[in-house]
């Protein structure tokens, strides 16, 4: 399965990503902040790969004046749905549909492993204006925690290593990124974790014996918490770089 496939696969889950998948802490507005030089508010901000709207909603909230840019057909779909009054345009990182240095913050929310670097980052370059910045984060699961750490083990003995795609920046094209990792946790029921691991791109691709490996692992924590609630621990890696130039 080519890393396009998977790409395109979450258009069919959208309305379940939209439902399961977790929101950020607002500890990451405070970083956006402090690691850009401005704050989010009032910033003319594009999201790039905004799937059903889960960080745009976030800055917004902020009071972040946003466009979101989407390249998937289900994913625009139920972005329009969710946020009916937020601009959308359809497009991608490797082709950006932007007026040339007009962007103050251009971010990535589990977004920028889908990119090709060699396109991507000049196109960041080309759409900020002096000053702006570039954010990439992710919400990863924290393998601190001794559950956690377990399921992602299980996972690897049954599909290979890889599954899970970690999209940390680096130092790249001209770009010299700064990084924070910002630990936080939620608190949901067995199904709504499982739920929300079968909108990773692995078990939406129709990989075999996925189905059964869910039916497993519903089994084996419903044993081990007996309440049915699991305590979700995630640290959000967060990468920022500042396109060089005065700012305004």
């Amino acid at each position: 399965m080519t890393t396009e496939s998977r790409a395109r696969s979450f258009s069919a889950a959208a309305a379940r990503y939209a439902d399961h998948r977790p929101s950020y802490p607002p500890a990451l507005l405070t970083n956006l902040a402090e690691l850009a030089g401005f704050p989010p508010a009032g910033a003319r901000v594009v999201d790039v790969g905004a799937g059903t709207g889960i960080a745009t909603a976030l800055l917004e909230a902020g009071g972040a004046r946003v466009i979101a840019v989407e390249p998937g057909e289900g994913m625009a779909a139920e972005f329009r749905r969710r946020n009916p009054r937020t601009p959308l345009v359809r497009g991608d990182g490797n082709q950006l549909p932007l007026a040339t240095g007009t962007v103050d913050l251009l971010t990535y929310a589990q977004s920028w492993h889908w990119t090709d670097p060699a396109r991507s980052v000049p196109e960041a370059l080309r759409v900020l204006r002096p000053g702006g910045a570039l954010a990439v984060w992710s919400n990863d699961p924290d393998v601190s925690v001794g559950w956690i750490s377990e399921q992602q083990d299980r996972i690897e003995r049954r599909f290979g290593p890889g599954w899970y795609i970690n999209e940390r920046a680096r130092s790249q094209g001209g770009l010299r990124f700064t990084t924070r990792r910002l630990p936080w946790s939620r608190r949901v029921p067995v199904d709504t974790h499982l739920a929300k691991l079968s909108t990773h791109s692995l078990f939406l691709i129709g990989e075999p014996g996925a189905d059964a490996f869910l039916a497993d692992e519903r089994a084996l924590l419903m044993r081990r918490f007996r309440d049915g609630m699991v305590e979700e621990h995630y640290v959000v890696d967060l990468s920022l770089a500042v396109r060089d130039g005065a700012r305004p």
